[in-house]
């Protein structure tokens, strides 16, 4: 049966936590929309090449699929919980644009010291524990959600509750359906009273600015957008960049020699964190879309209603896009990745995941020369039942 015959289960299988699936390749280079049967039974088509992608993200017509229009086929992103931000048109664009304000790199850049206080105080309790321990618990999954805490203004006594609700809404097999139903009305409760009181006194961190600046223009957020856009906020920039964190250590310690680059020559952080997005192999499910009307990619034409996914770490090893793209080179540039998406609905927190890469990645270099997996690199394991990709443990000694 040729590849184009053949209809896929997915996700696909993997060797390695790290390694990409071996059917990429193979699928980039013969059959670059293929047929997969996805979990809950129904079919989709997969994308794999860097330009097919690409163009799926930045094209209109790839729609995201709203969760009350009474679809219940792959077409149905459940995957996104339904918070009140708006997803189309002009009132998405408006939305963006008022929260895009706040993530700037000016923003971003007085953000670090308060960020890099977090982390040296994370690495003085794990180094305090002695001389091995897990990366990922103690430090990469902590950070994230400990700076999202304070962007909120949400007291540093309950950045724990966050952590749970976050871990929660994202893992299909550690909660039960109504231990989720349970932990979704615990945060809108919490953020509701929140909010309400921030607007009784506003505040100087996102949700506060947002609440000032925009009430003054006519386009005030209502409570529903606020409330999704501070949700939004920790269930995409919590596991997401916390998961982020333990794979990128994870490649950068699975050969010794760029662990040691860097702590040669730190200038090269920047662009490190860059490749280890373009590289990552475990990315989690993909993004899902639906097209609204028939649409030739790939040089096959999909008819209206199909539902497509997009491998984006696939695409990312594309060596059509990428000079050597099975190497990870620490001083690529220029890197148009697809790590973060593209076109209108490219995540709106990427400068917050970069800084937050950056600064844990500096941190660990200047604290942790010696830092070390502690098991051989094939022996770590895949996260199960995350939307998005992680290593269940980063076993690590200093």
């Amino acid at each position: 049966m040729s590849p184009n015959e053949q209809i896929l289960q997915y996700p696909l299988a993997y060797e390695t936590a790290l390694e990409p699936a071996a059917k990429w390749a193979e699928l980039r280079g013969t059959c670059p929309v293929a047929t997969i049967t996805v979990p809950d039974g129904s079919q989709a088509k997969l994308l794999t090449r860097y330009d097919d992608v690409r163009e799926m993200l930045a094209d209109p017509r790839f729609a995201r699929k709203d969760l009350t229009d009474g679809t219940t086929s792959a077409a149905a992103d459940t995957s996104e919980p339904p918070f009140s931000v708006p997803k189309h048109g002009e009132e998405h664009q408006r939305w963006r644009r008022m929260v895009g304000r706040w993530f700037t790199a000016k923003r971003m850049a007085a953000l670090r010291p308060q960020m890099t206080a977090i982390a040296d105080q994370l690495l003085d309790e794990m180094t305090g524990r002695g001389s091995s321990g897990d990366l990922k618990a103690h430090f990469a999954f902590p950070l994230p959600v400990y700076v999202i805490c304070d962007m909120l203004g949400v007291p540093a006594e309950d950045r724990d509750l966050f952590s749970y609700w976050s871990d929660n809404f994202l893992n299909l097999s550690r909660y039960s359906a109504q231990e989720r139903q349970t932990a979704v009305g615990e945060l809108v409760a919490y953020m509701s009273g929140h909010i309400a009181a921030k607007r009784a006194e506003p505040t100087d961190d996102l949700l506060g600015t947002l609440i000032e600046e925009s009430s003054g223009e006519g386009e005030a957020l209502t409570d529903a957008e606020l409330l999704g856009t501070g949700i939004g906020l920790l269930v995409a920039g919590h596991e997401t960049t916390a998961n982020m964190i333990g794979k990128m250590v994870a490649m950068l310690l699975a050969d010794r020699t760029r662990w040691e680059r860097l702590l040669e020559n730190p200038s090269l952080v920047r662009s490190t964190v860059e490749e280890a997005l373009r590289f990552d192999a475990n990315g989690g499910f993909g993004l899902r879309r639906f097209l609204t009307e028939d649409v030739e990619i790939g040089g096959e034409v999909l008819p209206n209603g199909t539902t497509v996914v997009c491998a984006m770490g696939a695409a990312n090893r594309d060596e059509t896009a990428f000079e050597n793209a099975a190497e990870m080179d620490l001083a690529r540039t220029p890197n148009p990745h697809l790590a973060f998406g593209a076109g209108p609905h490219s995540c709106l927190g990427q400068a917050l995941a970069r800084t937050e890469l950056q600064v844990a990645l500096e941190v660990l270099l200047r604290r942790l020369p010696s830092l070390a997996l502690d098991i051989p690199a094939t022996d770590l394991e895949r996260l199960e039942g995350l939307l998005v990709g992680g290593l269940s443990k980063v076993p690590v000694r200093w």
